[in-house]
């Protein structure tokens, strides 16, 4: 929970927002000016801000300026019981996070920002412990994981760098089987080699001999000079091989040769070349079918998987992917420089339902897009693909085999009323509390959302 700091000249408010958030498991302090608030900024870090624009001295956009100046990752949210424009422009300008009216939804408006700050803060923090320890164990910045299957890999990643021995890394398109490879060989004695890959369902067969192995000039049409193959470039250092599961039964048996013997020789030459080169191979395919079927060679598999990895799809660690949706939200809005802070609950929710089939490639495509098409100060739905946006978990969604009617019947209206709420209440959530935007995402009037909002109590 959230260390909160709330300043207003009205004692009342600060009794009743101490109280709301209390209950909510925060820990709560009050100052009633600009001067006490800035003693305790001075004297201890706060998560969150809570301050009225209006006091005796000096204001709220003060005390946002000298916040930012201290305590820059402070999440500040301005109330005030006088709007203009003149203040909410300044507040904007000076950096605060929201600005808040003090109406009837004054406790509801600061309850969800402080649930949204809340949850940002979990998962930053989250974030920069998980860095820390994967840094302080294996040094992999670039892999995002703290379920339990990826701790068992960073810890197999830190115990096979150091050795020479062949890996095959398997799992599904966009699991991150490169970058596995990639830790592997710069927490290695290699690491000062070089690191090369190749993608061998890219190039037909003769293309990717002559790419492997290199060539000598007029090997054949067009071999115009002596090139190098990647084994050479890589030599002393990592070749990383992935979809080595469309290779070509005729180059599996080259490669099994050059495997066996640590020598190569260029296309067009008749001298062999000593090669050093710590061979890393990856594949989407199920190799004991491939091999049942003649299409692998048995004897090339056992030759690659001297240690095998097996990284898991982001279906089955979930509890990845807040870590890696914000990891990606922070990647992207710093690359197009926008000022989005979060990820609203009801998005996240969605993204942690979704099956992604195209694993966390997916997910940071998806981020990508979010970030690109997002106005607001946090990703909403709206901005998520239909197919995550839209995505209902199969015991939730109608029409499919999990839907059944009980023998006993229900009660339709009651049941269609439960669902017009729920679908009001998402809305809601998603528009972050604004009602016209809500509207427009269930392609409603606003007058029609009232009546629905009334009508259900909403």
């Amino acid at each position: 929970m959230a260390l909160i700091l709330v300043v207003d000249d009205e004692r009342s408010i600060c009794e009743l927002l101490e109280i709301t958030f209390r209950k909510e498991g925060h820990k709560v302090e009050v100052a009633h000016s600009v001067e006490e608030a800035q003693r305790k900024l001075a004297a201890k870090i706060f998560d969150i801000v809570i301050s009225d624009i209006r006091m005796p001295g000096s204001t709220g956009v003060d005390l946002l300026k000298y916040v930012k100046e201290v305590s820059p990752d402070c999440f500040f949210l301005l109330i005030t019981g006088v709007p203009t424009v003149e203040t909410a422009i300044a507040a904007v300008n000076s950096g605060a996070d929201r600005y808040v009216i003090k109406d009837h939804e004054l406790v509801d408006q600061l309850r969800r920002a402080v649930r949204a700050a809340s949850e940002n803060l979990r998962l930053q923090k989250e974030a920069g412990y998980l860095r820390r320890e994967v840094r302080r164990l294996t040094g992999l910045d670039n892999i995002i994981g703290q379920s339990p299957s990826m701790r068992a890999i960073f810890e197999l990643i830190q115990t096979v760098a150091p050795q020479s021995s062949r890996v095959l890394i398997t799992g599904e398109s966009g699991t991150g089987k490169e970058l596995v490879a990639r830790a592997i060989h710069e927490n290695s004695a290699r690491a000062a080699a070089p690191f090369i890959t190749i993608n061998c369902g890219a190039f037909p067969e003769t293309l990717l001999e002559s790419e492997l192995f290199g060539y000598m000039k007029g090997a054949f049409t067009g071999a115009n000079e002596n090139r190098r193959g990647l084994f050479q470039a890589a030599h002393g250092g990592t070749l990383f091989m992935d979809e080595i599961g469309n290779m070509s039964l005729t180059m599996q048996v080259k490669l099994y040769r050059v495997l066996q013997e640590g020598k190569l020789r260029p296309l067009g030459s008749t001298e062999e070349t000593d090669v050093d080169v710590r061979v890393i191979t990856a594949t989407n395919k199920d190799f004991e079918k491939e091999i049942a079927e003649g299409r692998f060679r048995e004897d090339l598999y056992y030759r690659l998987s001297v240690i095998p990895i097996h990284l898991p799809p982001l279906r089955e660690r979930r509890d990845d992917i807040p870590l890696l949706a914000r990891h990606f939200l922070e990647k992207f809005t710093k690359v197009m420089n926008k000022p989005i802070r979060g990820i609203s609950p009801e998005a996240m929710r969605r993204l942690e339902a979704y099956e992604w089939p195209g694993n966390v490639r997916e997910l940071e495509n998806t981020m990508e897009r979010a970030v690109a098409l997002e106005i607001g100060s946090e990703v909403s739905v709206g901005v998520l693909p239909g197919r995550i946006g839209g995505y209902e978990t199969p015991a939730s969604a109608p029409g499919n085999g999990s839907f059944h009617l009980s023998v006993d019947g229900l009660d339709f209206e009651k049941q269609m009323a439960e669902m017009e709420r729920r679908y009001l209440q998402a809305a809601l959530e998603a528009a972050g509390g604004v009602r016209t935007r809500a509207a427009e995402l269930l392609k409603i009037s606003y007058r029609s959302f009232r009546h629905y909002a009334k009508k259900h109590n909403v």
